[in-house]
């Protein structure tokens, strides 16, 4: 089975943290007889904002949480089932957690398969699919029942976060009403559900007025956003990604949008990163560039009108950073389509790629097209495109040098403060590093530095 390794993966999430104060080790006044759960979120950031919901619902019961195998009661598993090397992690994960405690329920996308984990992982105690909070907080009552202190344990409190506190994932729908042949998602995830906008505001602000700097905006098309309910009004707000992100910018902190289907009422999206409400940066997994590779994919094939969509992107914002993802290898690919891929990158010059060589995976209608691309002539592909997207990404940071920019501070150690600019998501994007009278800086901080470096991915600058 050729999978792709984690460094080549577009669906994994960032590193979960667990913010101390949230963990078994938090020092406030507590039952120490109540249970505990430990958290393993696998897979993209949808999935992890559905862990931070299940810890929340359960930490607001009176459990407590855990982040090590050996001091929590019981284990959640979720998981991911996007390609074979995404199940294969997980099945991993299953197993290092049954080892390590024992105690395990599982839940996410594989989860939709609950034959194919018993089948691996007999001793899993229960299973369920994604999104399935309810049935996730079932499973625990039933094996760890929690009989909590109402004096203690069931105090009012915020929500957990599996993130830095200075950014937060923002959900604001389920679900996929494409049918990409490469993609089982719809089968496990459902047709497109879009949260109502005022729950979505309301959400943003509490998570703003908890200190959170930055809210990433997620969902399986976050283009599509309110369609399944006609972009209905409720409580002054509209339900349409326009109005919506206006909305948010309005709240005073980085908006930034991933998973951006690239439909024609994106150019209205625009003018707001020109006006400063949402960051100057759009996330749009293209896929591919050859009009016959996009229509075995069932993707729209207007890779041609697209790159026309781009230039008026640029055109009214210049600062538009532009990051998206392509699959290499796809069956049936030539050498002459891939070449036109190349050509295609040559003149789109994005920002930010990522790329990920084909896989068959379970239910997929993809595994059924003919003239399968033999491993060899993936790996050879993805070189290829990776040493493309290399070139132009280190000939447009090096044109940053002597920029002045805004940068977010993520982390700062003995070396250097760890920063993003507006065009750097976390974890997938590169970052900037001051290395130089960083000391008094905090994670959260935004301050403006001078570009004084550029390599392929990263930045340096000065601080001003």
């Amino acid at each position: 089975m050729s999978t792709n390794p984690p460094n080549l993966r577009p669906d994994l999430a960032p590193n979960l943290r667990l913010d101390p104060s949230q963990s078994l080790h938090n020092k406030r006044i507590k039952n120490q007889n109540k249970p505990t759960i430990g958290m393993v979120s696998l897979g993209c950031p949808k999935a992890l904002v559905d862990s931070e919901r299940i810890l929340t619902r359960l930490r607001a019961e009176g459990y407590g949480i855990s982040p090590e195998y050996h001091g929590a009661d019981a284990v959640i598993v979720n998981t991911c089932g996007f390609l074979d090397s995404a199940k294969a992690e997980s099945l991993d994960a299953i197993g290092e957690a049954i080892n390590e405690n024992g105690k395990v329920i599982v839940t996410g996308c594989l989860g939709a398969d609950p034959e194919y984990i018993i089948g691996k992982h007999p001793r899993v105690l229960a299973v369920t699919g994604p999104h399935q909070y309810e049935q996730v907080l079932d499973a625990v009552h039933a094996i760890i029942p929690c009989n909590p202190d109402p004096f203690i344990d069931l105090l009012p409190t915020s929500n957990v976060s599996l993130t830095p506190r200075h950014y937060s994932y923002l959900k604001i729908s389920e679900g996929c009403n494409h049918k990409c042949k490469f993609c089982i998602i719809p089968d496990m995830r459902g047709k497109l559900i879009s949260r109502p906008a005022h729950a979505v505001l309301r959400e943003a602000e509490k998570l703003i007025d908890a200190g959170v700097r930055e809210l990433l905006v997620i969902s399986q098309d976050t283009s599509a956003y309110g369609l399944d309910i006609k972009h209905e009004e409720t409580k002054g707000h509209r339900a349409h990604i326009t109005n919506l992100a206006s909305d948010l910018g309005s709240l005073g902190a980085w908006v930034r949008l991933h998973y951006v289907y690239p439909y024609p009422h994106v150019r209205h999206l625009i003018p707001l990163m020109t006006e400063n409400l949402i960051l100057p940066y759009l996330d749009i997994p293209f896929q591919h560039a050859h009009p016959d590779v996009l229509k075995r994919m069932a993707r729209p094939a207007a890779a041609a009108k697209t790159l026309t969509e781009i230039a008026e992107w640029r055109k009214i914002c210049p600062e538009l950073t532009i990051r998206s993802t392509f699959i290499v290898g796809y069956p049936g690919e030539t050498e002459t389509e891939f070449q036109t891929l190349l050509d295609w990158m040559d003149e789109a010059q994005l920002d930010r790629v990522g790329c990920f060589q084909y896989e068959n995976v379970n239910g997929a209608r993809s595994n059924a097209l003919p003239n399968q691309v033999v491993s060899e002539v993936k790996q050879d592909r993805w070189d290829r495109f990776m040493q493309k997207a290399t070139e132009i990404s280190e000939t447009k940071l090096r044109s940053k040098i002597g920029q002045r920019i805004q940068v977010i501070v993520d982390e700062v150690d003995d070396e250097a403060a760890i920063c993003r600019t507006k065009a750097d998501a976390p974890e997938i994007d590169g970052n900037l590093f001051i290395d130089e009278n960083f000391h008094l800086l905090k994670p959260g901080d935004i301050v403006t530095v001078e570009v004084d470096e550029a390599s392929d991915y990263d930045l340096w600058g000065r601080l001003l």
